[in-house]
């Protein structure tokens, strides 16, 4: 049994990237809101760092203002053609500007007009409005460098607990849980299916 759940993850992912058609990096995010009330959608993970998972998102989504009322996220990755899948629990937090900087350089610019063009969950009109404000940027940000929005960022997923889980016959799947205890200690146990 692998003893660093990170190391398996990734081993889990890259196993994914040559089976999975679209998107082997997407991933359930569940928030919850002050009420209790739980959210959850597909979200593309960026990033691992220090042993964290990182995705990105316009601060004023639901999600963003779920997470700076409560930081207690789960996240769920399913990858069908492996018949495997991987829950992760954990604490949230914004990711530093520079690290939001540096990502954000890095996208596509369309993805970048898009981040200022998009007011993430909000209601419109209509498509043509949504038009309108990527033709508005595309001007403003002509044959210049497209800044990072103040209100576009990461989040990065500390992991508390990492379930692995793999497909058996007769629905005797293998399930294996991993807790930390530490920065990198991890307290590790098979679990019935």
């Amino acid at each position: 049994m692998q003893e660093d759940p990170i190391l398996l993850f990734k081993n889990w992912l890259l196993e994914a990237e040559k089976t999975e058609l679209n998107d082997p990096n997407a991933m359930t995010l569940a928030t919850c809101d002050r009420s209790g009330l739980v959210t959850a959608r597909v979200v593309l993970l960026k990033d691992i760092s220090d042993g964290k998972f990182v995705f990105y998102t316009n601060l004023g989504s639901c999600k963003a203002r779920q997470i700076q009322d409560n930081p207690k996220v789960s996240l769920c990755f399913h990858w069908k053609s492996l018949e495997k899948q991987v829950r992760i629990q954990g604490d949230s937090v914004q990711v530093s500007d520079d690290i939001a900087d540096h990502y954000f350089s890095q996208r596509l610019r369309e993805s970048q007009i898009g981040a200022w063009a998009s007011k993430q969950s909000q209601p419109m009109k209509d498509e043509e409005e949504l038009k309108d404000r990527i033709k508005y940027y595309e001007n403003g940000f002509k044959n210049k460098d497209v800044p990072r929005p103040v209100f576009w960022s990461g989040f990065s997923v500390n992991p508390q607990t990492i379930e692995f889980w793999t497909e058996k016959p007769f629905r005797l799947h293998e399930r294996c849980v991993y807790m930390k205890q530490s920065l990198d200690t991890w307290i590790i146990e098979q679990l019935y299916p």
